[in-house]
C-alpha cells in the first residue's frame, strides 16, 4: 500500500475536519433562512464550544500550562474580539446575505490578507527578487483578484437546477425569504472579505500570543468564553425580542446548527487539526481548505438548489490558484531558512572541533595503506596461511 499508516490517518482527518465545515455552512445558513438572528446563532455556537473545552483545557493542561499575567488576558481579549466576535458575527450575516459557496471561497484569502498583515509587524519578508517572495506576491494578487471577480461578476448558471430536493431546506428557505430578505450579492460578500480580514488580525495577535502561553486549549476555552459575553451583549443589544432566543421553538435545525457549530465545527475541529499540525504541520492543514469549497458546492448544488454561476466558479478557482501559490511561496521559505539553520550548526562544530578533519584524514591515510597492501596486509595474509598450513599458533 502506497499510503502509510503514519500518513492515511492525519489525511482522513483533515478531509472529515472540512465535512464537519461544510456540514456547518449547510447547517447556519439553514437556520438563518429559517429565520434565525445570526447574532444570536454567533452567541449560541461560542457558549457551546466553552463549554466543551473548558473540561479539556483542565484535565489535558493543567500540569503545562504556563502562568496568567495580564498582558496575556488582555492578548486574549483582544483575540476574542477579532478572532471570534468580530469574525464570526461578519462571517455569518455575510452568510445570511449570500451564499454558503460564496462565503467558503472568500474564507481563502486568509493567507494572502495575513500576509499582508504580517509585514509590518515583521513577521513576514518580501524578498522580490527571490522566486518564493515572488509568489507569495503574485499569489496574493492573484487571491484579491479572484475576490473581486466573485463579488461583482456572476455572468450565466452554469449548471441548471439540480434533479434532488431536499424537502425540508425548501420548506424553510421559502419561510425565510417571505419573512426576511433576499441575498445581496455586495453586501454579503463585502462583509465576508471584512470577516477574513479580522481573522487573519487575530492570526497575528495568536502568533505573539504563542510564544509566550503556550496552551492551546486553554487559551481557546478562555476565548470562546470570553467572546460569548460580548456576542450576547451585542445579541441582546439587536434582538430583544426573548423568543428570537429559544432553541426549542420550531423548527429544530435552530438547536441542531447551533449545538454543530459550538460542538463539531469549533471544540472538535481545534483539537482534530491541533493533533494534525503537531504530526505534520500547520502548511499540511492550510493545503485542504479548498477541499472545504469544492464540498460545500456540491452539497449547496445538489440539496439547496443554489445556482453556480461563471463569476463564481472562475472567481474560486483564481482564489485557489492564488491560495496554493502564497503557501508555496512560505513553504519554501521555511525549508530554506532550516537548511541555513543547518549549514550554521555545521560550521559551529568545525569551531568547536577544529582537529577533526585532521583526525579524519589521518584514518583515511590509514585505510588507505591497508587497501595499498602495505605491512599491515602482508602480515594478516602471512597468519592466513599458517592458520591453512595447520600451524595453529600457541596459546597459554
Amino acid at each position: 500500500m502506497a499510503v502509510g499508516g503514519g500518513s492515511f490517518l492525519p489525511f482522513l482527518t483533515m478531509v472529515l475536519v472540512q465535512l464537519g465545515y461544510a456540514g456547518m455552512n449547510i447547517l447556519s445558513k439553514l437556520a438563518m433562512d429559517s429565520g434565525m438572528n445570526p447574532l444570536v446563532h454567533v452567541a449560541y455556537r461560542q457558549i457551546f464550544a466553552a463549554i466543551i473545552l473548558a473540561p479539556l483545557a483542565f484535565f489535558l493542561e493543567r500540569k503545562t500550562r504556563p502562568r496568567m499575567t495580564l498582558p496575556i488576558l488582555f492578548e486574549m481579549f483582544l483575540s476574542s474580539i477579532f478572532g471570534a466576535t468580530t469574525n464570526q458575527v461578519l462571517y455569518f450575516v455575510g452568510l445570511r446575505n449570500s451564499t454558503a459557496t460564496v462565503a467558503c471561497a472568500l474564507s481563502n484569502l486568509l493567507p494572502a490578507f495575513t500576509f499582508i498583515l504580517a509585514v509590518p509587524f515583521g513577521l513576514e519578508r518580501v524578498i522580490i527578487k527571490s522566486r518564493p517572495g515572488q509568489a507569495k506576491v503574485l499569489g496574493t494578487i492573484v487571491c484579491v483578484g479572484g475576490a473581486i471577480l466573485l463579488s461583482f461578476y456572476h455572468g450565466s448558471p452554469i449548471f441548471g437546477q439540480s434533479s434532488l430536493h431536499w424537502r425540508y431546506a425548501e420548506n424553510l428557505q421559502g419561510k425565510g425569504r417571505s419573512s426576511s430578505h433576499a441575498n445581496n450579492f455586495i453586501l454579503g460578500p463585502f462583509l465576508l472579505i471584512t470577516s477574513t480580514i479580522s481573522w487573519a488580525v487575530w492570526f497575528i495577535i495568536q502568533a505573539r500570543m504563542n510564544d509566550k502561553f503556550a496552551a492551546p486549549y486553554t487559551t481557546s476555552a478562555l476565548i470562546c468564553f470570553m467572546a460569548s459575553i460580548e456576542c450576547v451583549i451585542i445579541g441582546l443589544f439587536v434582538k430583544h425580542d426573548i423568543a428570537a432566543w429559544s432553541l426549542l421553538k420550531p423548527p429544530s435545525i435552530r438547536l441542531v446548527s447551533s449545538l454543530y457549530a459550538g460542538v463539531v465545527s469549533t471544540a472538535l475541529a481545534l483539537c482534530l487539526m491541533s493533533w494534525c499540525i503537531q504530526r505534520k504541520g500547520p502548511l499540511y492543514v492550510s493545503v485542504f481548505s479548498p477541499l472545504l469549497l469544492v464540498i460545500v458546492a456540491v452539497f449547496s448544488w445538489a440539496l439547496l438548489d443554489e445556482k453556480l454561476y461563471v463569476g463564481t466558479v472562475v472567481g474560486s478557482l483564481l482564489i485557489v490558484l492564488g491560495l496554493y501559490g502564497v503557501l508555496w511561496g512560505k513553504n519554501r521559505e521555511k525549508n530554506a531558512a532550516n537548511n541555513a539553520e543547518d549549514g550554521e550548526e555545521v560550521k559551529d562544530l568545525e569551531l568547536q572541533f577544529p582537529n577533526a578533519n585532521g583526525v579524519v584524514k589521518n584514518m583515511d591515510l590509514q585505510f588507505s595503506e591497508l587497501s595499498n597492501g602495505n605491512g599491515v596486509k602482508e602480515e594478516l595474509e602471512l597468519k592466513f596461511s599458517e592458520l591453512s598450513n595447520g600451524n595453529l599458533p600457541a596459546t597459554n
